[in-house]
């Protein structure tokens, strides 16, 4: 058995601890600043916790000396420690953030590290990068690459038609930050919460827009061989707007922490939510210029984390 050390007790950590936990293969130690968090983690054999604060470096290294790999669960602006701490302490690295800056941190760390460095390994980033990539290879020249994916409730009932389903850290930070996208070739800057689009599935409609860190280092690889490519986050129509209303005429942009106390005052989770993830891929084929598309809506709890 490996021993793998999982950073953040939260909604998604304490999934994936449970999750290696039922496989036999690992010992999981779940590390948390928060006893309480802590505490509310299902009890199994395999799942120890440690409560630390890894803001302190030699804390964080004395539980990943020894261990075979970590994989932060932590919220984006914390997961760069994380990272610092695996390559001192020689411990192979996971992440699941949508965060630019983190993951060009981690891809500096990388460099010179003796273990791997593999970030943004949730569903975007991640799963829908390895869809993305897949589909650009079943034809012989690529035009463009459109991923949209949505982590939605199955009934909606509130005016942003929404309800929060993982990090509001990482939900607000993707909804501020600046998106990367391919345009005519070239890599660029969009700005979040633009270019909405309208769309149905199975007779569902849907709106997307941009958000930031979706495309993950799939941008880099495919510059200069897509004429375009961008990651848009799905929601139910109404839902933009009013997010936009609060960052911009409130100026919550600015007040992330006000934002985020309403988002989790205000909304409620649910376990009874839809992953929704929607690839579609243009390119010539044997002289013909033709489109592939990927559409798969699911249960959350089906869906890769």
């Amino acid at each position: 058995m490996k021993d793998v050390v999982i950073i953040g007790g939260g909604k998604i950590g304490s999934a994936i601890a449970l999750m290696l936990a039922d496989s036999g293969a690992y010992r999981i130690t779940v590390a948390d600043r928060s006893e309480a968090q802590l505490a509310a983690i299902d009890r199994h054999p395999a799942i120890t916790t440690a409560a630390v604060d890894i803001t302190d470096a030699n804390a964080l290294d004395a539980v990943l000396a020894g261990k075979f790999a970590v994989l932060s669960a932590a919220p984006f602006h914390l997961t760069g420690a994380v990272a610092e701490s695996a390559a001192r302490t020689g411990t192979h690295y996971l992440d699941l953030t949508e965060d630019v800056a983190t993951t060009r941190k981690v891809e500096h760390l990388a460099k010179n590290a003796r273990t791997a460095f593999i970030p943004q390994c949730g569903l975007a980033p991640g799963f829908i990068s390895i869809v993305a990539t897949d589909m650009t290879k079943h034809g012989d020249t690529l035009d463009s690459v459109r991923m949209r994916v949505g982590a939605l409730p199955q009934y909606p009932s509130n005016a942003l038609n929404y309800n929060l389903t993982w990090s509001t850290d990482g939900l607000i930070n993707e909804y501020i930050e600046p998106c990367e996208a391919i345009v005519e070739g070239k890599l660029i800057n969009v700005p979040a919460m633009e270019e909405r689009e309208e769309f149905s599935l199975d007779g569902v409609t849907y709106e997307a827009f941009n958000t930031s860190g979706g495309l993950g280092t799939l941008a880099k690889t495919l510059e200069g061989k897509v004429r375009t490519m961008n990651y848009r986050t799905i929601r139910y129509p109404g839902h933009q707007a009013i997010v936009k209303a609060l960052l911009n005429d409130f100026n919550l942009k600015n007040r992330r922490d006000v934002l985020k106390d309403l988002f989790e005052n205000a909304l409620p989770a649910t376990m009874q939510d839809v992953v929704v993830v929607f690839v579609t891929v243009c390119g010539v084929k044997d002289g013909r210029f033709l489109q592939e598309t990927c559409h798969q809506s699911m249960p959350a709890s089906s869906a890769a984390a």
